[in-house]
């Protein structure tokens, strides 16, 4: 029997943090972390799916799939998918490659590939802080891999997501004031090299090697 569209419907949900709100004190500190997830993340994934209701038979597809090809996306709806899946998106991928006692400096593949790209990892921080201080307004700053495995850094207004870009985000910065403002104000730069204290390159690594598939 086929199925009927409310058994495929997939509606889209706030994942929970891998981590307790206060567990990457002092870099990013647990206000934040409640107001960034519980609030602006929490929003996304509720307008996401209030606008795939306009267009049901698009439940069952996945966020990404959304965001690889959004001129398949009804024209009434394609902006909220870009934006609230975008959100979805950027954020799910932002709270994992974060942990607790995270930093150092990277290891494995991703490490290979960051010295072949930009020659050292120092270099290579350097220009991903310039290109996260240099977004104007409301952003992210990626590193996004291609099939071959080669990595770039780019940056992308509001929640716009490299997966448009037929690109793979192997990490990301949220570059938003919401993301910051309440510990570091007006000091983007400043939390911008602290976030390096927070990174988990495990999961950078295993997001890395499934972008070269």
């Amino acid at each position: 029997m086929a199925q009927t569209l409310e058994e495929v419907k997939m509606a889209h949900e706030l994942p929970p943090l891998p981590y307790d709100y206060a567990a990457l004190e002092p870099t990013i500190d647990e206000k934040t972390m409640h107001l960034h997830h519980d609030m602006h993340h929490a929003a996304y994934v509720k307008n996401l799916n209030a606008a795939l209701d306009k267009h049901p038979e698009l439940h069952k597809k996945t966020a990404e799939d959304l965001l690889r090809d959004l001129n398949a996306i009804p024209e009434d709806i394609r902006g909220a998918v870009r934006n609230n899946g975008g959100g979805h998106v950027n954020h799910t991928m932002f709270w994992n490659i974060m942990k607790p006692k995270g930093g150092g400096d990277p290891n494995g593949p991703i490490a290979d590939a960051i010295k072949k790209a930009f020659g050292d990892f120092k270099t290579f921080q350097e220009k991903f802080n310039a290109a996260g201080v240099g977004q104007f307004g409301s952003g992210w700053v990626w590193l996004a891999g291609d099939a071959k495995g080669e990595v770039k850094i780019l940056s992308t207004p509001n929640q716009d997501s490299p997966i448009s870009q037929g690109l793979h985000p192997i990490f990301g910065n949220d570059v938003w004031e919401h993301a910051y403002y309440l510990k570091y104000n007006n000091r983007r730069p400043e939390y911008l090299q602290a976030w390096w204290n927070v990174i988990n390159w495990d999961e950078i690594n295993k997001r890395y090697q499934a972008s070269k598939k």
